[in-house]
This record gives structure tokens, C-alpha cells and sequence, in this order.
């Protein structure tokens, strides 16, 4: 049945990404692979992967078998942000339909279209009646309602740190039910000077922050760069940045789409009142575009001079303005990226292979990238630490949120 579900999302992989851009105005090339593309090979990857998780036997003494078995939860309540509905969406639902369980899943308000014909698509791929259910509605109601409910066993969640926190109270004033949060981040993308080469870096950092307009949960928004080449790559970034074609989603010469609402594009101008309040320079961009069109639209924003303390610095936007800091040392580098609250993701560009793995082993994130930036697939996990959240979506990892282990002690 995932197969079939999988199949029917690359059948329909045009028309559920015009849907999901019409709702969020994510750039349709980035859609197209990144929703129903994604979509579809998450649920072939854990179609696949579902007979292939066994329980254990236990080495118990002769006379006693130990067996450990892995259980269903039963229901669980999946809410998903609005930036790419359907990917994440189909990362929290494939491997809970995996494991026998029953889903409650409900979208954002600004972006439930494509998650509506996900169950629309189940039901007629034969997924029975009442093991999905999709609710649309505000977060204050239905997405309160659902984690408040005493019916639901697991409650998985990617959004703001601030629902996060709220999801973790009602747990705790209904039926304890787990909570699995991911909470976004403020990346670091950390530039040394023997990177080895500072073009791609500078076009592949820029796709890293502003794609989808900033609203990316692992973007690369603080970008680290080392003294020496600072002033270089600064040019380089700010080349890359102004190259970019902000327009339309659906026309498909555009680079980056449009920021999904007027509330989160008045929060991202008062992110660049802030930057400029603190000294930070703005180097290209950061004003409202295109307001004829009746879009919000938003030029890629570059801020240099951004100090530890600033707001840019340790705040996260989910927009398209990229924070930069020069560092000297790779000590230093390594005390700026391990400056905030979060640790989603980072992104390391050198050509020392032993300090690309002592960046991997110092910096708190859940993941990682040398000599690139947003690379990964179903085979690795994707989760992070401090108010970054818990637990992790992708990989046979994921099914551990959506099982529980019994115990069978039997004396023989």
C-alpha cells in the first residue's frame, strides 16, 4: 500500500506541486523535487524498509527465553509547518503507517492543500478509513485539541520553539503522551580560508540561506568566515545574492518564490530594522520587492558586522537574510557557531580534512555538511539538539518514535 501511495504522488508530481506553491509560494523547480519528490521516495524507502525491522532475542540464562518486541503506539497526532508540507508531512506519516499505527495529522493554516489530496490519494490507494485523518484548522484550536487529546499516544511536530513548548504542557496536563519536536535552528556556515574553492562556496551558501525565500529550518543563516578572505567572499556572496530572480513561483525562471505570508514578511523587515539598530551593515537587499504584483516578495538580504550579541546573530528569521561574522581563529569559529540555543545544522567549508572532522565532532548539531549545504536523503537522520528540538524524522531512526518495546519473559 506505501508502494502504491509512492506511486500515485510521482503520477501526480506536477499537479500536487503547482498546489503546494499556490499555498506557500515556494519557487516551483525547488517544489517539485523537494514535495512530491521527496513524498514519494519517503514512503517507497519505508515500504521497503518495514519487513525488515524484526524484534530480539535476549541472551537470558538457559531455561528463560527474553524476547523484545516492537508494538504499534497507536495514535499518532502529526502537526507540520507550512514551508514544505507535504515532504515533512510524508516524513512523520510513512514510518508510522510503517509501524501499524494510526495518524491525526493536521497542516498549517497557510498551507494544507497538498496534505488534503495526500488523503485524499491514501484513500484511494486503499488505505482503510480512520487510519489517516487530516484536520485542518488554527493552531490555538485544532492543533490544541490534538495535544490536549488523552486519545493520542505520540504527538510529532515541526515548527517554533514557542508551540513546542506549549505542545510539552498539555502533554503534561493530559495523558504524558511523548512529543517529538523539531524546532528550526540559526545555522552556522563556517567559511575557512583554505576552503577549497570560495566561488562554489559562495553559490552553494547562497542557495543554503535563500531558497524558499529563508524559510528552511536547517537554511545556513549565519555564515562564518574567516578574516583573511572575509572582504572576498563577502563579494562573491553579495554577486550570487543579487544574480537571483525573485519572482513568481510558478514561472519557471525564478530562483526564489515568494515569503508565504504578509505576517512573515513584516517579521522579516523588522529583523533588518533590528540588524541596522545594532550596527550590522546591510551589503545588498533586505527591502519588500514587487509589492505591484500584490506578492510578498522580499530581496536576499546580506548583513555584515553581525557581533555575537546582535539579534541576527542568535535569533532565528526563517527569511531571506543571511547574518555575517568574520572569525580569526578556528577556535573562535568554533566558540560562534556553538553560540546559540539551537544545533539543527551547520555547514564547514575546508580543505583540512583533520579540521573538517574536528568541526564535525565540536559543533552541537544534529547534522553537519563539509564543502557543501543541505545534502542528505532517507538514509540519515535529520534531528537536533538543545531548542532545536528531539527525536528525528528520515532514516530507520525515525521508526523508534513510532514503536514501543515489549518485553516477553518466558520461562522454559
Amino acid at each position: 500500500m506505501l508502494h502504491r501511495i509512492a506511486d500515485r504522488i510521482a503520477a501526480e508530481a506536477i499537479e500536487l506541486a503547482v498546489l503546494g506553491v499556490r499555498d506557500n509560494g515556494t519557487e516551483f523547480s525547488m517544489a517539485l523535487k523537494a514535495e512530491p519528490g521527496s513524498a514519494a521516495g519517503t514512503f517507497r524507502y519505508y515500504a521497503e524498509a518495514l519487513d525488515k525491522v524484526a524484534g530480539e532475542v535476549a541472551p537470558t540464562a538457559p531455561d528463560v527465553l527474553g524476547l523484545v518486541q516492537r508494538m504499534p503506539v497507536g495514535v499518532v497526532g502529526a502537526i507540520v509547518p507550512w514551508n514544505f508540507p507535504l515532504m515533512i508531512g510524508a516524513w512523520k506519516l510513512a514510518p508510522a503507517l510503517a509501524m501499524g499505527n494510526s495518524v491525526v495529522l493536521k497542516p498549517a493554516e497557510t498551507a494544507s492543500l497538498t496534505l488534503l489530496r495526500l488523503a485524499e490519494i491514501c484513500s484511494e490507494c486503499g488505505l482503510p478509513d480512520g487510519v489517516l485523518n487530516v484536520v485542518t484548522g488554527s493552531g490555538a484550536e485544532a492543533g490544541a485539541a490534538l495535544a490536549a487529546s488523552n486519545g493520542v499516544d505520540v504527538l510529532a511536530f515541526t515548527g517554533s520553539g514557542a508551540t513546542g513548548r506549549k505542545l510539552l504542557e498539555a502533554s503534561a496536563r493530559s495523558n504524558l503522551k511523548r512529543c517529538y519536536l523539531e524546532l528550526g535552528g540559526k545555522s552556522p556556515n563556517i567559511v575557512f580560508a583554505d576552503a577549497p574553492d570560495l566561488a562554489k562556496a559562495a553559490k552553494v551558501s547562497a542557495a543554503g540561506i535563500f531558497r524558499n525565500s529563508g524559510q528552511v529550518c536547517i537554511a545556513g543563516s549565519r555564515l562564518l568566515v574567516e578574516a583573511s578572505v572575509h572582504d572576498e567572499f563577502a563579494e562573491l556572496l553579495q554577486a550570487e545574492a543579487e544574480a537571483l530572480r525573485v519572482g513568481d513561483p510558478l514561472d519557471l525562471k525564478t530562483h526564489v518564490g515568494a515569503v508565504n505570508s504578509e505576517e512573515q514578511l513584516r517579521r522579516n523587515l523588522s529583523f533588518m530594522d533590528m540588524a541596522r539598530a545594532e550596527g550590522g551593515q546591510v551589503i545588498t537587499g533586505g527591502h519588500r520587492i514587487l509589492e505591484d504584483t500584490g506578492g510578498t516578495y522580499m530581496s536576499p538580504a546580506i548583513v555584515t558586522h553581525v557581533a555575537q550579541d546582535h539579534a541576527l546573530f542568535q535569533r532565528e528569521v526563517f527569511g531571506p537574510v543571511l547574518a555575517v561574522t568574520r572569525f580569526e581563529t578556528e577556535a573562535e569559529a568554533l566558540n560562534l557557531a556553538n553560540a546559540t540555543d539551537f544545533g539543527l545544522a551547520a555547514g564547514v567549508w575546508t580543505a583540512n580534512l583533520s579540521r573538517a572532522h574536528r568541526m564535525v565532532a565540536g559543533i552541537r548539531a544534529g547534522v553537519v555538511h563539509v564543502n557543501t549545504y543541505g545534502g542528505s536523503d532517507n538514509t540519515v537522520p535529520l534531528g537536533g539538539v538543545g531548542q532545536s528540538g528531539n527525536g528525528h524524522d528520515k532514516s530507520l531512526h525515525a521508526l523508534d518514535k513510532y514503536t514501543d518495546l515489549k518485553t516477553a519473559w518466558i520461562q522454559l
